[in-house]
Formats: C-alpha cells, structure tokens, sequence
C-alpha cells in the first residue's frame, strides 16, 4: 500500500482544515448526496477515496467511492427491511479476515489506516455493509440455489487438476500511474473488447506494453499455472485457446492476458507452490545493475551487496504463490532460481526481483462442505448484482 504518499495527502487535508477554520470542517459533514432517507456526507467520500487509493483500487477515487456510497446505502437499506444485523463477532471476524489479505490482523490495518488518515469506524462501516449485504442476498435466494454432488465434484475437480497444468500465455502490460489508473483501465477494455486474434494481440503488445516482452508480441514460454497468482491463474484458466481476458488490475499496471495453448497432465497429482524472493531496491545505474548481475548467483549473494544500506533495501519473503502480490507473483512465474527481474520500480529505484526457490507440496484434502459453501458463493454473485440493480432502480437518489 502507498501509505507515505496518502498519509502526506491526509496531512495536507488536516492543515488545510485546521487553517480555514470550523466553517469547512463542517461543510466536510454536510450532506453530498441522499439515497432514500439515507445520508452519504462529504466526509464519508473523503474517507472511502482515501481507503480505495490505499488499496490501489482502479479509477478516480472520489467517483468510485461515491458509487460504492450509495450501493453500500442500498445493501444497508434492503438489509434494515429484511431485519437482519451483525454481532461484534461477525464484524471482527470480517475485518480480520479482509486484513489478512494484506499479511495484517484487523488492528495492524486499522493502525496503518490511520497514518493517511483514515478513521477505524470507516473501515468497519465498508466491512460490515459487505457482511450485511451477503445476509441480504443469501436471504433473498435462500432455497433457490441448489447444489448437487456432482457441482461439488466439478468444483474439487477445478481446484486441483488446474494446478498441474501448463499454460502458453501472452501478455500486455499497461502502465498505470497514479492518476492515470481510469485511462489505463479504459485502454486494457478497449483492447480486450476489440483484440480478436493472435496477430493482433501481439501487435497490441508491441505498441502499449511496458513489459520486457513488448518486443516479441508479449509471448511467454510454458509455464506450470501453479506460478501464477491466484487472481492472474483464475483469469487465464477461464480462457479458452486465443481467447483474452478481462483486465486484470495489479499494482502500478493492468494487464491483459491471451491463452496460446494449454496443456493437460491428467497424472499430476495436486500441488500448493511456496515460493522464496528477493526484492532488492537499487539505483537505476546500468553499471551497479551490471556489478549485482555478475556477483549475484542466488539470494545469500544479496545479502553481501546490501550490507551497510538501509535495512528495507533488501527484503526476502517467502509466502504461498497465490499470496504474492500481482505484480511481483507475474515476474516470479517466469523466473528459475537465481533469475532476476527488472521490470518493476519504487520509489525511485529500480526493484531487482530474485527468486530464491520454489517448493511444491502437496495439498491438505479439501472439506466437502467448505467446496459447498464456495459453489453456493459462485452462484450468488450472479444473483446479487441483479439484486442489487433491482434495488438501484427503486431509489430515490438526490442532492440536497
């Protein structure tokens, strides 16, 4: 998360507060805009723009946060006329779990939060209004989703063959500096609506990408989908051969991906990847980059070329594959040991990926019940964004 840059915003918003006196400080409360009886401030706005930047979040942050405002009035709305309500518990335990996402418990991001300015109780409304409007929507289809043993073996089957899988990719990357994410993202949705061959992606790639492969058409070589981050091998394996997929948004770029060619291992047995890297922040001086690539065969080599810099120059992690974030996840995938990536910067510095190793090992069983719930999940995000339409077409949506 980009929290210096936003806690230098949260500042520069608390002096200006702090210097025009209480009359803007209550403006910031005042009413933006009313969904039904209910109220979305302007501090509210303020708030949840914020929490979108801090999660990289695509698009104009002060217009998507207004958007996810007023379906989080709706979803708050339909959830008071169903009765429906939360205990601290199921609250807490939400918060833990989306701040897990980010290697963090509830307080750590809580505490994070607040350094750019975003207030406790504001990342407890967005969590809760996520737990109430899943209560809504099971409520509202409860019966109407069935699930078979077959759906269930289907869904065992997509969780672990996939895994011993390898897939022939292309890829376009996109740029997507901070301001520009909207631009970038109409780019990639424009080029996935209208890309319709393997010709043409590769000319696409030759004129907009940003990665290394840019000059061959944005080819990758086979690689075991396994390497790939979650969201980036669910979004390949849901494409059939020549197909594109939707933008997929990582840190500082979106990406596009074309399936070349996949091919099956109906043998292979289920495998978990862990994987060990280095991300080394160094000067984007070609004759320091020389020097590291000629004395660095391995991770420990780093450890030598970073003694007496700053402590969080050189960080080496290790975490499952699929926990990796999107950026760093796609340049691991295409690295062996030993191999580094370039491709990506900080900051100022060019970030010098290395990739220690990479272990495979075999899955825990899967819990037939946890599948059920999965499958029955799958089926309500169908169902739920039609709900929610519903819901946005009966409002009364105004400014004061």
């Amino acid at each position: 998360m980009a929290f210096s840059v936003l806690k230098r915003q949260a500042t520069a918003l608390c002096c200006i507060l702090a210097l025009s006196g209480p009359a803007l400080a209550q403006d910031l409360f005042a009413p933006r805009l009313y969904v039904n009886d209910r109220v979305i401030t302007e501090y509210e706005i303020a708030q949840r723009a914020l929490f979108l930047q801090a999660l990289r979040a695509p698009g104009n942050p002060e217009e998507e946060a207004l958007k996810a405002l007023i379906e989080d009035r709706l979803q708050r709305s339909e959830a008071a006329r169903l009765r429906l309500t939360l205990t601290d518990q199921e609250v807490m335990q939400g918060m833990n779990e989306f701040a897990s996402r980010a290697n963090l418990t509830a307080e750590g991001l809580i505490a994070e939060l607040g350094k750019i300015g975003v207030a406790g109780e504001s990342f407890r409304d967005f969590v809760s209004a996520g737990l109430l409007w899943r209560k809504a929507v099971r409520a509202r289809f409860a019966g109407q989703v069935p699930v078979s043993e077959n759906d269930i073996d289907r869904a065992l089957e997509a969780q672990t063959r996939p895994r011993a899988l390898r897939v022939l990719v292309s890829e376009l990357v996109i740029p997507a500096e901070p301001g520009n994410e909207a631009q970038a993202l109409a780019l990639a949705q424009r080029l996935s609506d209208t890309v319709t061959s393997e010709g043409a992606f590769a000319s696409a790639a030759r004129q907009y990408s940003a990665a290394p492969t840019a000059g061959n058409g944005g080819r990758l070589d086979w690689m075991p989908l396994a390497n790939l981050p979650g969201a980036i091998g669910a979004a390949v394996l849901a494409l059939g051969p020549g197909e594109i997929s939707d933008p997929v948004t990582v840190p500082g770029a979106v990406v596009l991906f074309q399936l070349r060619d996949v091919a099956l291992d109906q043998s292979a047995e289920p495998v978990a990847v862990t994987v060990e890297w280095a991300d080394f922040l160094i000067p984007d001086d070609p004759a320091q980059i020389a020097t590291i690539r000629a004395n660095a065969d391995e991770c420990n080599d780093l450890l030598g070329l970073a003694r007496g810099l700053p402590g969080d120059r050189l960080t080496i992690t290790k975490q499952p594959a699929g926990d990796v974030p999107g950026d760093v996840g796609l340049e691991l995938a295409r690295l062996d040991p030993g191999e580094i990536s370039l491709a990506l910067a900080r900051n100022g510095f060019r970030r010098l990926i290395m990739l220690c190793g990479r272990e495979v090992t075999r899955e825990e069983p899967l819990d037939r019940n946890q599948v059920r719930e999965a499958v029955i999940n799958q089926k309500l995000e169908g169902l739920a964004e039609g709900y929610l339409e519903e819901l946005r077409a009966a409002a009364y949506i105004r400014e004061p």
